[in-house]
């Protein structure tokens, strides 16, 4: 039942609410909920994501793409193992940095591999320790004649939010970027695609293939949790709040 003063009576209790917290609890539970119901839309997103990428790299191997394949062709073949065949241009290495294996930072290596018909095709052939970067300490996995080589076909050139940029002048290089990677090594008739190798072992033991991401860090069941769990603990402290036991008063 409600008084003259706005209150709710309900078993000895008055909800009487004020203007100031209930507009700035609505508007907060409402922003909360918005956030949760945002990390559940991405939770669907990327467990679609991470199918497809599985799906896709556990498929059998194909041939790939030309070098030249439409952008949208190329973008159904990601994450997709081919085989290549070629010979590296061990001299036209180039470092992807910042990466991590096992807890130990190092480098991907970046290396151009020549076709029969004269393309070229961007190897990430794996990773590599801080002080392994000097090639003569690669000698045995430095090879020079026809390698055959199976390996997930990705496309190149995606800058995440935070990524830094690149720094060509160094050979330096956060993410795959076809265009300048080709302008830096003075490569024509680059693939409009790269393949990262696959898991076989190369001679000495570096570099170590087999690096792609398939399965991608999926947090975002917790976040709505966490944001709907805010939510409605801002509501209860509300009630409790706005809420206050009546006084009886005397015989």
């Amino acid at each position: 039942m409600a008084d003259s003063d706005g209150g709710f009576h309900f078993r000895g209790c008055v909800f009487r609410p004020a203007l100031g917290p209930t507009l700035f609890t609505v508007l907060g539970v409402v922003f909360m909920l918005c956030l949760g119901s945002w990390q559940v839309q991405r939770l669907f997103w990327k467990e679609n994501l991470i199918s497809t990428r599985q799906s896709r790299f556990t498929a059998p191997i194909v041939a790939p793409p030309t070098a030249t394949a439409d952008p949208t062709i190329i973008e159904e073949f990601e994450f997709r193992r081919v085989r290549i065949e070629g010979v590296f241009l061990h001299d036209r290495e180039m470092f992807l940095g910042a990466r991590s294996l096992m807890g130990h930072l190092g480098y991907h290596v970046i290396t151009p591999l020549r076709r029969a018909d004269g393309s070229l095709i961007l190897v990430d052939r794996g990773w590599i320790p801080l002080d392994y970067k000097d090639p003569t300490l690669r000698t045995a996995a430095q090879s020079r004649g026809t390698v055959l080589l199976e390996g997930a076909l990705r496309t190149g050139g995606r800058k995440g939010r935070f990524t830094p940029d690149n720094v060509p002048k160094n050979n330096f290089w956060f993410y795959v970027d076809l265009p300048a990677m080709a302008s830096y090594a003075g490569l024509e008739s680059l693939a409009t695609w790269y393949v990262e190798a696959g898991d076989s072992p190369n001679p000495g033991g570096f570099p170590v293939g087999g690096q792609p991401k398939v399965d991608l860090p999926n947090d975002h069941l917790e976040y709505a949790i966490t944001w709907y769990s805010l939510a409605l603990a801002l509501f209860v402290i509300y009630l409790i709040h706005s809420t206050k036991h009546e006084e009886e008063g005397p015989d």
